[in-house]
């Protein structure tokens, strides 16, 4: 009997993160405010979907750019996962962003600085890893960093379909405007108001699965996922639209659910399953996530716990 290869996946994280996050009891200007239960993680969007994968059982490639003592500190921690590092150096020191949560009005304050710059050098190095990258998604997940132009995703998607592997792609709506349709993407996921902006058009809830639809049958991706929190969340692909319900969980922070649904999504993926059942387990992982603390992703038995609910009662 023939064994199936396991799938294998690439994150790509440009421009990584150490998050710190923390709690104080009211924000007011001006005063010095003390904070307590101090949280630090290895951050930004690649980062975190390489580390849900990983928290999932699978083991990623990741791709990412580091420089300065934090850049040190972040590849510390990331080497203690079962994440396979790709490190390109970078001259600037990587960013610190910084979440504050209100505990008296359950408010969450973040802070993202935009972060070094970077040289044309590095992003080349950064691309030759995707042109070697011989296995089945890659996985381009943030922002840019300064000094990368916005076609960056776009010449990396490129590469990746030449070597016969499936791109998705998570990032903010200029550098999304830049990479669609000049490469062929297997999923997208926009924010609302991003794809607002793609169709040029306000949205009601039902005009987000029909907008969706409109970007897949224009070419822009074979698959749009869109997730909206507690209004749920909607993915149009060649077989019609799907909306899974929101899943009724205590919520502690919103951080880290967006990265937690595609690591989610891409883990199952990479298991053979179906775009629109790893889809439903990213919407339980998003969910999971939302049940955190601060910074922190989703955690394994949560999302199990909370997508094997769905499939009980399906």
């Amino acid at each position: 009997m023939t064994e199936t290869r396991p799938r294998s996946a690439l994150a790509v994280a440009l421009n990584p993160t150490i998050d710190l996050s923390s709690e104080v009891d009211r924000v007011q200007p001006t005063r010095k405010m003390r904070t307590r239960n101090e949280r630090r993680q290895a951050g930004g969007g690649g980062v975190n979907v390489a580390r849900v994968i990983a928290e999932l059982g699978g083991r990623p490639e990741l791709l990412v750019l580091t420089g300065g003592a934090t850049g040190a500190m972040l590849e510390d921690w990331l080497r203690m996962l079962p994440i396979d590092l790709h490190v390109v150096p970078i001259a600037e020191p990587t960013r610190i962003a910084f979440m504050v949560q209100e505990k008296e009005s359950g408010f969450e304050y973040r802070f993202v600085p935009e972060g070094p710059e970077v040289s044309k050098e590095s992003l080349a190095d950064a691309l030759k890893v995707v042109v070697g990258f011989k296995g089945d998604f890659v996985i381009a997940s943030g922002s840019l960093p300064r000094g990368a132009p916005g076609d960056t995703y776009a010449r990396m998607a490129e590469a990746a379909a030449e070597n016969g592997a499936k791109v998705l792609l998570d990032c903010p709506g200029s550098t999304l405007r830049e990479t669609l349709g000049k490469a062929p993407i297997l999923l997208v996921k926009p924010s609302i108001g991003e794809l607002e902006t793609l169709v040029g058009r306000r949205l009601n809830e039902q005009g987000v699965g029909e907008a969706a639809a409109t970007l897949v049958k224009d070419g822009a991706a074979e698959y749009v996922a869109v997730t909206m929190g507690r209004e749920g969340a909607w993915l149009a692909g060649p077989n019609g639209i799907l909306r899974v319900p929101s899943k009724h969980v205590v919520v502690q922070s919103a951080v880290g659910a967006g990265d937690s649904f595609v690591g989610a999504l891409s883990w199952f993926l990479m298991q053979g399953k179906s775009m629109e059942d790893a889809f439903r387990f990213g919407v339980a992982a998003g969910a999971a996530a939302a049940m955190t603390p601060g910074t922190e992703l989703c955690r394994r038995d949560d999302v199990f716990a909370i997508y094997g609910a769905e499939a009980g009662g399906a």
